[in-house]
């Protein structure tokens, strides 16, 4: 049984507010203790340190916060979705209240996913260090030019990009960024990582998918420098000459499942499915 649960979630959006608290409230019924947090806001360290399992309420988005917030605990995370179908959060509301005494009874299995780290060894940033659970990007600054990056793998020179970006994925992420840039689809339970440009040209502009003890180094070769983007939501300016060393992370992403999959695949081409409908809904 469960005696500690973190509960996080986006500020600002009422559903997700009500939800939380509701999710709280069954929480505290069955006598474990309840933490509430937005997921943007500064957690306390004691709340992190003594949960046994973080409940997100909202989108992907939030998930993906809470996978780097979890950090070096590497916290089972559980994503409860609004109603939209998402990648990372497997129950809606209805299936959670009635699985919850499941969930608090830990009757579900952990699935790791692979991080992504990042350490800038050369610029005005260096000694930085990022982890993101989807990809860590380096693009261009200004619109409408290319940025020059410089691609090594394993201290060997691959080629000098002129592109929009260089995506530096996990298998989790290869079904985002790097998918709608031309980039192959790994199963997320996979070690390895895929880099992936974006809208290169005269360049190799097929990703390479890289060995699990492989190193990425990506050098912005451009004056007016580039940013470094982890998981679509944190940003570092970089300037030109600047360098990133990209690898597997020590640290994995842990997933509290109730319900293996019957396919990867299946699951996955169903997602997409939903998504597609539901931008033509919106007529994006």
């Amino acid at each position: 049984m469960l005696k500690r649960i973190l509960i996080l979630r986006p500020e600002g959006i009422a559903p997700a507010v009500t939800l939380a608290a509701r999710i709280a409230e069954a929480v505290k019924q069955s006598g474990v203790e309840v933490g509430v947090e937005g997921v943007w806001g500064k957690v306390p360290p004691d709340l992190l340190s003594s949960a046994e399992l973080i409940i997100c309420v909202g989108g992907d988005g939030t998930v993906l916060r809470a996978a780097r917030l979890a950090v070096p605990r590497s916290l089972p995370i559980l994503g409860v979705n609004m109603g939209r179908l998402g990648f990372l959060t497997s129950l809606n509301r209805d299936a959670f209240f009635a699985q919850v005494d499941r969930i608090l009874a830990r009757e579900w299995e952990v699935e790791e996913r692979l991080m992504v780290a990042a350490t800038v060894t050369e610029g005005e940033a260096m000694g930085q260090t990022f982890i993101g659970l989807n990809d860590i990007v380096l693009s261009r600054r200004s619109p409408g030019r290319p940025v020059y990056v410089e691609l090594a793998v394993d201290d060997e020179r691959v080629a000098l990009y002129r592109c929009d970006g260089m995506i530096v994925a996990t298998p989790t992420g290869s079904t985002g960024y790097s998918l709608s840039a031309g980039g192959p689809i790994l199963a997320p339970v996979e070690r390895h990582l895929v880099v992936t440009p974006v809208s290169a040209h005269l360049a190799i502009g097929r990703s390479l998918v890289l060995e699990p003890s492989s190193t990425v180094t990506l050098s912005v070769r451009s004056d007016e420098g580039a940013i470094l983007t982890v998981d679509g939501q944190e940003d570092l300016s970089l300037s030109g000459g600047a360098s990133v060393s990209l690898m597997a992370s020590e640290h994995a992403a842990c997933f509290a499942l109730l319900d293996q999959p019957s396919s990867f695949f299946g699951h996955l081409a169903e997602r997409l499915e939903v998504q597609l409908s539901s931008a033509m809904n919106n007529g994006d």
